[in-house]
């Protein structure tokens, strides 16, 4: 998949420039399990859920939902797909309507599908229920009158209406405390094993990646430079920058205390990346040919890869067993 953002300036706003935001990603979902995506903000996590939805068109590549190609699917079409697909966005508050009550925000999915409007409200108000809200004291509220849990418990509860299949999840803790994080994600585990749904799950956060997820990509600046399993990359991490970011993690053992940042400098700018590996700039581990050509994606392990130089023998050997 790739998306890039024009740019426009000038008197006649002719486009000046593009904003890789993702530039060739790959990647499969498999049913009931849970794919993490993390990242520093700016890397292209999610635009890379709204294509994921086609909530905005890609420039190029093939996106896939049960067999069915999602970019080829009429408007009717999609409509009925995205009973299946549903995004729980970031912010638990600019992602509710302020004039609706918590009760009519839910039932809204199942209005514009035709639902009548009684039974609508009556789901509405299950569903409530089920994500710890009784509908009784929060069905009738407005969005302001809720804490940030509450609100995107309110969001779960809405994408889950219409019984979709996979559930997009674009950072849903990252707004809340420490207390409340652990609630939501808990809340969201018991929802997958009931409903055996699938997660796209989007966070910055490693130790929320760790938990919920059984695979994750490793995204910098629009590309994957790491893949595999929660457990392979938290035992053994390949790529200088999935290394960073583990070591960036805090920490309350004084053995781990760090002298100096794992990390230096600030992600380039995605108008003009550098070339070949982007992540060359900021690596210690950088090699001429790291500037020539960018490294492919290869296995360096069981359900393990990464896009480095480093590791072009135990990709090798990889290849040479199969």
């Amino acid at each position: 998949m790739r998306k890039h953002f024009p740019l426009r300036g000038g008197l006649l706003q002719r486009t000046q420039a593009w904003v890789r935001a993702v530039d060739g990603v790959s990647l499969d979902v498999y049913p009931t399990e849970t794919l993490g995506i993390v990242g520093e903000s700016g890397c292209g996590k999610s635009t890379l859920a709204r294509l994921l939805l086609r909530l905005i068109e890609p420039d190029a590549g093939r996106l896939t939902f049960g067999g069915e190609d999602v970019r080829e699917a009429s408007p009717p079409r999609m409509k009925r797909l995205r009973r299946d697909m549903q995004l729980v966005f970031q912010d638990p508050y600019a992602s509710l309507n302020p004039r609706l009550t918590m009760e009519d925000a839910v039932a809204f999915n199942l209005l514009v599908h035709g639902t009548p409007r009684g039974e609508a409200r009556e789901r509405a108000r299950a569903l409530l229920g089920r994500v710890g809200l009784d509908p009784r004291l929060y069905g009738r509220r407005y969005a302001h009158e809720l804490s940030g849990g509450q609100r995107q418990r309110v969001n779960i509860a809405r994408a889950l209406l219409l019984d979709p299949k996979l559930l997009v999840l674009d950072e849903p803790v990252s707004a809340l405390d420490k207390s409340v994080q652990a609630q939501v994600l808990n809340l969201l585990q018991d929802l997958k094993e009931e409903r055996a749904l699938t997660y796209v799950f989007i966070s910055h956060d490693l130790n929320v990646i760790e938990y919920v997820s059984s695979r994750v990509l490793v995204m910098y600046l629009g590309e994957v430079v790491e893949a595999g399993t929660a457990a392979a990359l938290a035992q053994s991490p390949k790529h200088p920058y999935t290394q960073a970011l583990f070591a960036s993690a805090p920490s309350l053992d004084p053995d781990r205390r760090l002298d100096r940042p794992p990390i230096a400098g600030d992600p380039p700018n995605a108008i003009d990346p550098p070339s070949g590996c982007r992540f060359r700039t900021r690596c210690a581990f950088a090699m001429p040919r790291c500037a020539d050509a960018p490294p492919p994606l290869r296995p360096v392990g069981t359900a393990h890869e990464v896009a480095c130089y480093l590791y072009e023998a135990d990709a090798a050997e990889v290849a040479g067993r199969r």
